[in-house]
């Protein structure tokens, strides 16, 4: 692939988060109307959001997560054990607000934006999608390269667009969901390249391969692998990404430029994650990780990116679950900076 065809796109202005900030955060965290550090983790979570959003205060009340569709070209090399129709009848169902998703984000009061990035088929109109498609799902990466590079940067340039809209119309918190069959075959690629890791060690069930799924999605991953020597970022997305996937980066880029803190989902979003650092460094200071995903490769993915989720619970489902079961974490850390009294106010009795 040219050079020349890789040096148009550009990550939008992203001011990194301000380190010098965080030590009189924890103090006055420490001053509030508890022991020093008895709330853990979720201490250490209220001063990033506050380091995010400083000198403003974090507000995490509204949340958007963002649930990206795209398909695979891999899915030909039988790379899952459902075909890409699946896609679709997902899209569908998340429109009728019945899944899990919708469930879980209807529990923590979260809304739920649909977009079509990139999947095979002409979608029905529906009000509640959004139409961002870049092209009818991938290329068939074992044999070609995924997208071209000017695909690859509209479906970044979208994804950024989407989420700094929404942030506009008063999105506080940006959760990041996706579906696509064949995507965590796509996710391993970039994390063998990006991370870098070993290529076997990247790769998983996904949605529940056997023993001989798991022997052909194998070998059309290491097809692919063998097909391209990519390792810079933009490059790598061409070659072995999804169209969901460079739309989640998109996101995250877009949310960080605005300074808002973003929720990354398991291991397809925390690939999307590594990418979008990859490409702009300090993006990594916005992002918040939800969970660690039962799926193979998610903890090498957030090794690589030295971060460290706040809830295990097994999940690896995707559709940005684990990050809404993250938000109320989000919320309260929020709270704690926002609503809790400080200590010398209690024993002066001044509330």
């Amino acid at each position: 692939m040219p050079t020349d065809t890789l040096v148009a796109w550009q990550p939008p202005t992203i001011a990194p988060v301000d380190r010098a900030t965080e030590t009189a955060l924890r103090a006055r965290i420490d001053g509030k109307a508890k022991p020093p550090g008895s709330l853990g983790r979720i201490e250490d979570l209220a001063v990033a959001l506050g380091a995010i959003r400083h000198p403003a205060e974090p507000r995490c009340d509204n949340a958007v997560l963002m649930v990206f569709a795209g398909d695979h070209g891999l899915t030909a090399e039988g790379v899952s054990q459902y075909p890409s129709a699946v896609t679709v009848a997902m899209v569908m169902t998340y429109l009728a607000g019945k899944a899990c998703a919708n469930a879980f984000a209807a529990g923590s009061h979260v809304d739920v934006r649909v977009i079509d990035a990139g999947v095979a088929a002409e979608l029905p109109n529906h009000p509640d999608l959004i139409d961002a498609k870049v092209r009818m799902g991938t290329g068939n990466a074992a044999r070609e390269p995924a997208m071209t590079p000017d695909e690859a940067a509209l479906a970044l340039n979208r994804g950024a667009e989407l989420a700094i809209a929404e942030i506009k119309a008063g999105a506080e918190i940006i959760a990041l969901g996706e579906m696509g069959i064949g995507n965590t075959a796509s996710s391993s690629l970039l994390l063998h390249r990006l991370g870098p890791a070993p290529l076997d060690a990247c790769i998983g069930v996904g949605a529940g391969q056997d023993a001989p799924g798991m022997a052909k999605k194998r070998a059309a991953i290491e097809m692919a692998a063998a097909r391209s020597a990519a390792t810079a970022p933009f490059e790598v997305l061409c070659e072995f990404g999804g169209l969901e996937i460079a739309m989640m980066a998109g996101a995250i880029l877009g949310a960080a430029s605005q300074r808002r803190p973003v929720i990354v989902d398991g291991f397809i979003a925390t690939a999307a994650a590594l990418l979008a650092v990859r490409l702009a460094p300090a993006a990594r200071g916005y992002c918040v990780f939800a969970h660690r995903s039962a799926e193979r490769g998610h903890d090498l993915a957030l090794q690589a990116l030295e971060a460290r989720p706040l809830l295990d619970l097994e999940l690896r489902l995707g559709e940005g679950t684990g990050a809404i079961l993250a938000i109320p974490l989000l919320r309260a850390a929020a709270r704690l900076m926002t609503d809790v009294a400080d200590l010398s106010d209690v024993l002066a009795g001044k509330l």
